[in-house]
């Protein structure tokens, strides 16, 4: 395998199974702790099996086409004087041979016609490469046409000055943008043959590629960045994609700021754009006012940053400056490149939300899906299926949608009307549901049945009497019409301070609409409450609809599959209804069957039972084609101490359940190993609790008793922020600290950050080197099993899964979902070859076997159990001995 450096022995074994899945097109679930060269070995061997997956394919082409040209041909039919024989089917030799002799002939017809795209596709690569005069002919023409864009615009504008146009009119037609247009259902539709103008380059065929998926924006641009120092990074087409808000390049439409309204802003403007063409068309009819569209949205230009994206790799940051720099829309220019692309990076939604990876032209037949950092893939399936709307949300859209089918009713067709009628039936329904009234303000309504209740879909929908609604058609309708987008221009035009209406009786009606906004608003606002975000709140309170369309999607979903859940709280606007997806298996299998290979890879994947069994089974993967591998780790085992203690210095046994961890004996016991600890363990130490509230009483106890006081001798006490925006200014503080005391000398040694399992800090942060010198991980993070959806998950998995090793399926998910949550904060200290830490798991039941063997395999083989404090705290001290004066 090319490498750029020489790789690990486990590298080389990682690079190997990968290559040998992706040939045999299995479902492979890999693991490589972090800092063991994950990110190069998944390039490297992904990449070698495609390279010569591609030259094979090119040979066994090359071999039929040149049998072709030859004009060997296999005897057609029976010699003469001799009997016609049959085949099996009873067919004559000759009609077995035509058919076999056109397959063939088909075939090579289809290779012919790939040949010529390809060299298509290469002679324009080349001739960018090579013809860097091109490249400037190119921005030349475009700085031209933006010049002759602008003298068009002064002299409109100097046309209207002069003529005095009534601005009272112009307000008129700019209305009509905020109009439905005459809706067609599917089947009322004809079949249009053919694809705009604009889309020919959608229907490009797509080369057989790797999709490659992680969970975060910088997660992504880190393996762009890989894949330039791999030797592929030269000879790679690469694209990166991401959503509209990554990649918007339009200031107008980028400073709406939430996802929903910049994707619906976007589709107006290119339906604007084609609408223009048939408008001008009709030179006889009344002109209509020109709608907004996109500057960015030109083929040519978009054409021209699909090459350049094709030309050199490129993260997301360069290829916004790209789009900026030609004025070419980077979302589209990406799209168009993905046929081409032989890497293809984007983010996990993308990939596995069908809607979204169709509206990205992403075609999964035949091609290799690699899923990084995979280790909460079906908590992420979970959550990107399942949708939340509140009281408030139902009776704002409510509000909305009345006033805005009473301003619009004489311009809107029957068919809007009848859908719109339908749209305000649900939620007056939704409402009722929550035990509420639409047309009363939802923060004065109290709801007399307070608590959850659990429903599902089907009775869901019988209960709140829409069962006779189809909701496909409605979903559709939503999606087709834009209908939340002209609701938001709507609200936004009339439901601010200052806007401009015509007649007493439109007065009424929109202040209406205007004080209902201000009721809201002041009512999410109670004291108390964290300030929401301005994006949460421009959704919340100006286009609701949006995210109600999420919620009817989601009942979409079968029977089986799901669950609604009623929360009713205080009154009916904190009260909600969530559709909570039970089995991601559905959606994933989609994913499955169409790829030709699968790798599902993370740092820590344990335990993998959950993936076998809830995703991959559920799928309907046959067993034999799952690969699992997993690796050790680069560092020495002299560099790794895992401890699990069972009890403390005083021999009180640690056993931190709900019934025994909030007992005065057992928290001053934990002071006093942190005390121990805090004396030998050299930089930072960062200790884990179950929860914010459980370290918050364990801080207030040890305040009360002194030993906080005695603790901060030592370390610097630092704790997890509960805002996120705060976190990187805590870690700054603590790395300082530790640098700080590491330079001094002094009696302070360093720091102790108090942190939280699931937090801002058991994910995606590095404690690598004095950050991290010791984890403690005090209980086990079990999940609350009393949360309502958690217990419909568990009544699931216990009716439709078999019992494991004579455990429930339920039981063993809890196990699961606390061991992953643990070995995700264990893994934070070790981050590479030479790094070195203590993992101290304080409580007895981590020795416990089936508990045990859920650990990561390296850190497992180098766990040692000590029943008593003694031996473990001379181990800790041996180890720092040892270890220090090499470090």
């Amino acid at each position: 395998f090319p490498f750029p450096y020489t790789p690990y022995p486990i590298q080389e074994r990682f690079m190997a199974e990968l290559y040998s899945a992706l040939e045999a097109g299995r479902v492979g679930i890999f693991e490589s702790p972090t800092g063991t060269g994950k990110s190069l070995s998944l390039i490297c061997g992904a990449l070698s099996w495609l390279r010569d997956f591609e030259e094979k394919k090119q040979r066994e082409e090359a071999r039929l086409l040149a049998l072709e040209d030859s004009g060997k041909e296999r005897p057609t039919s029976a010699g003469p004087g001799q009997p016609e024989s049959k085949d099996s089917a009873g067919e004559p030799d000759w009609v077995t041979a035509f058919v076999q002799k056109k397959e063939e002939r088909d075939k090579v017809d289809r290779l012919k016609e790939e040949q010529i795209r390809r060299k298509k596709r290469e002679d324009r690569l080349e001739k960018i490469w090579n013809n860097v005069q091109l490249k400037y002919a190119a921005k030349r023409k475009r700085s031209e046409e933006d010049e002759t864009k602008r003298l068009l615009q002064l002299s409109k504008e100097i046309l209207l000055e002069g003529a005095g146009v009534d601005v009272l009119e112009q307000l008129d037609h700019n209305e009509e943008e905020l109009i439905l247009a005459e809706y067609e259902s599917d089947e009322e539709k004809k079949v249009v043959s053919g694809l705009e103008e604009d889309d020919d380059d959608l229907e490009e065929e797509h080369v057989t590629k790797i999709y490659y998926c992680s969970r975060t924006h910088s997660q992504l641009s880190q393996f762009v960045h890989e894949v330039k120092k791999s030797p592929f990074g030269k000879d790679t087409r690469l694209v990166s994609l991401g959503s509209r808000q990554n990649l918007c390049v339009n200031e107008e439409v980028r400073c709406l700021g939430a996802l929903q309204l910049i994707n619906d802003r976007c589709m107006e403007m290119q339906k604007n754009k084609h609408e223009k063409k048939s408008d001008e068309e009709n030179e006889g009819k009344k002109r209509r006012v020109t709608r907004t569209v996109c500057p960015f949205y030109s083929y040519e230009q978009m054409q021209f940053l699909r090459d350049e994206v094709l030309m050199e790799v490129k993260d997301i940051e360069q290829l916004v400056a790209l789009g900026r720099e030609t004025k070419a829309c980077p979302y589209y220019g990406s799209r168009y490149a993905i046929p081409a692309a032989q890497l293809v990076v984007l983010p996990y939604q993308m990939l596995l939300h069908e809607p979204t990876r169709s509206a990205a032209g992403i075609k999964l037949k035949n091609q290799v899906v690699i899923i990084d950092e995979a280790h909460n893939l079906i908590d992420t399936i979970t959550c990107i299926h399942s949708a939340e709307v509140s009281g408030s949300q139902l009776c704002c859209a409510h509000s909305q949608l009345l006033q805005y089918m009473e301003r619009y009713r004489k311009r809107l067709k029957a068919k809007n009307l009848m859908y719109i009628k339908q749209i305000l039936y649900l939620l007056e329904q939704f409402v009722a549901m929550l035990g509420g009234n639409v047309n009363q303000n939802p923060s004065c309504q109290a709801v007399s049945q307070t608590g959850t209740v659990l429903k599902s879909i089907n009775d869901f929908l019988f209960q709140s009497q829409i069962d006779n609604i189809n909701l496909f058609k409605v979903q559709r309708y939503c999606e087709k019409s834009l209908i939340s987008r002209k609701l938001f221009g709507f609200v936004e035009r009339y439901g601010g301070p200052g806007a401009a209406v015509k007649t007493n009786k439109e007065n009424e009606k929109l202040a209406g609409l205007k004080n209902f906004l201000l009721t809201l608003q002041q009512g999410s606002n109670k004291e108390g409450d964290p300030p929401v975000e301005a994006e949460n709140d421009q959704l919340q309170t100006a286009s609701p609809l949006m995210q109600i369309e999420g919620f009817l999607s989601a009942l979409t979903n079968s029977n089986q599959d799901g669950r609604v859940i009623l929360n009713r709280q205080g009154t009916v606007g904190q009260s909600s209804l969530k559709f909570l997806l039970l089995n991601p298996a559905v959606h994933f299998a989609k994913v499955v069957k169409e790829c030709r290979a699968v790798i599902i890879a993370g740092g820590t994947m344990q335990p993998v039972a959950d993936f076998r069994e809830q995703l991959l089974s559920c799928a309907g993967v046959d067993p034999a084609c799952v690969v699992e591998f997993s690796c050790g780790h680069v560092i020495p085992p002299e560099n790794i101490l895992p401890i699990i203690l069972c009890s403390g210095p005083s021999n009180q046994q640690l056993e931190f359940t709900y019934q025994t961890r909030d007992l005065p004996q057992m928290m001053d016991e934990m002071g006093r190993i942190l005390c121990n600890l805090c004396n030998v363990v050299p930089g930072g130490m960062v200790c884990f609790f179950p929860s914010y509230e459980y370290e918050k009483q364990m801080y207030a106890h040890w305040e009360k008793m002194g030993l906080l006081t005695r603790l901060a001798m030592k370390k610097k006490i630092f704790q997890e922020p509960k805002k996120a925006s705060q976190v990187d200014q805590v870690l700054m503080e603590y790395a300082k600290c530790i640098k700080r005391c590491s330079q001094a000398g002094g009696q302070m040694t360093g720091a102790l950050l108090l942190s939280v399992v699931g937090g801002k800090m058991s994910e995606g942060i590095n404690f690598s080197d004095n950050l991290g010198r010791c984890v403690i991980m005090v209980g086990m993070p079990y999940p609350n099993i009393k949360s309502p959806e958690l217990q419909e998950k568990m009544t699931w998995l216990d009716k439709t899964m078999p019992r494991a090793a004579g455990q429930a399926p339920s039981r063993v998910l809890i196990e699961n979902l606390c061991m992953k949550a643990v070995n995700q904060s264990i893994g934070r200290a070790i981050r590479h070859q030479k790094d070195f830490a203590s993992i101290l798991l304080l409580d007895h039941r981590y020795a416990r076997p089936a508990v045990f063997n859920k650990l990561p395999q390296w850190i497992r083989e180098r766990t040692q159990v000590k029943p008593a404090f003694g031996s473990a705290f001379a181990e800790l001290r041996k180890v720092r001995t040892c270890i220090l004066p090499t470090a």
